[in-house]
């Protein structure tokens, strides 16, 4: 591209509000079509460049427009602005140094339906209400890694596309399909699915029962950080699983527990 590199020298400069001062919410309404989301780091631009996702500006120091960031902005729109400072400058903007140097704000894409998700999926992770961006990440990551399909995610949920979240998941929120659930997490029924809740009860199963790891279709429900699933929420799935634990340990944390159940219940060559 032809670079059109903007010069901040204050902190202040509303050119560059979408990295300092608009909140999550507030970019996800900004310019319209679904609103924006920011990208930090090289690698992770890149993943999401790779996925489709477009950008919009970029903020850099500028060693990085012919180091770290040349190749990713070669593959930006023409006349994009590149926005770029002194280190102090950018560090008092963001309120954080920026330890990989460039951060990107991307146009988001309209959402799938659940039904384009679920359609070809056998494994999809159902988020009921986690809402803690670092877990939404590591989800994600694990996701990526362990073949889920899809991930569901309900309105009570954390943003995918939130900056930390996108941090700690390295880019794969963009590798994973992912939709908002429009409906009851047992609704998933009606589209072929059993739906599995990760929940400590009396009644649970075993993480590797035979019988659940042979099912074709699973969806694998886990709940909020600090109280787990509702009731009502595991009432109304068709099983509920427990990961063997020792020493009189518990519970595991949603991301951690996320990668175990991912990985035992993956789909298998049959």
């Amino acid at each position: 591209m032809e670079a059109n590199i903007i010069n901040i020298t204050e902190a202040a400069d509303p050119r560059v509000d979408v990295y300092a001062r608009l909140t999550e919410a507030q970019l996800r309404q900004h310019g319209g079509d679904g609103g924006i989301f920011i990208a930090e780091s090289p690698k992770v631009i890149r993943v999401a460049m790779d996925a489709g996702y477009v950008p919009e500006s970029m903020l850099c120091e500028a060693r990085h427009i012919i180091g770290d960031a040349a190749d990713i902005l070669l593959r930006c729109p023409g006349r994009m602005p590149v926005y770029t400072g002194e280190r102090a400058v950018l560090e008092t903007l963001t309120g954080y140094r920026l330890t990989r140097g460039v951060l990107c704000a991307m146009c988001r894409r309209p959402m799938p339906t659940v039904e384009d998700l679920c359609r070809n999926a056998s494994r999809v992770a159902v988020l009921d209400a986690v809402c803690d961006t670092t877990n939404i990440g590591a989800i994600f990551r694990s996701a990526a890694a362990l073949g889920i399909d899809a991930v569901l995610l309900t309105p009570q949920s954390c943003d995918p596309l939130n900056r930390r979240a996108v941090r700690v998941s390295m880019g794969t929120v963009f590798l994973v399909p992912w939709t908002w659930l429009d409906r009851p997490v047992h609704a998933l029924k009606d589209l072929g699915f059993k739906t599995v809740a990760m929940a400590l009860r009396d009644d649970s199963v075993s993480l590797d029962d035979p019988a659940l790891m042979a099912e074709p279709r699973l969806a694998i429900v886990l709940g909020t950080e600090g109280d787990g699933l509702a009731n009502d929420v595991i009432e109304a799935t068709d099983i509920t699983c427990r990961i063997p634990m020792a020493h009189g340990v518990d519970s595991l944390n949603v991301a951690a527990a996320s990668a175990v159940a991912f990985w035992q219940l993956r789909k298998r060559p049959q």
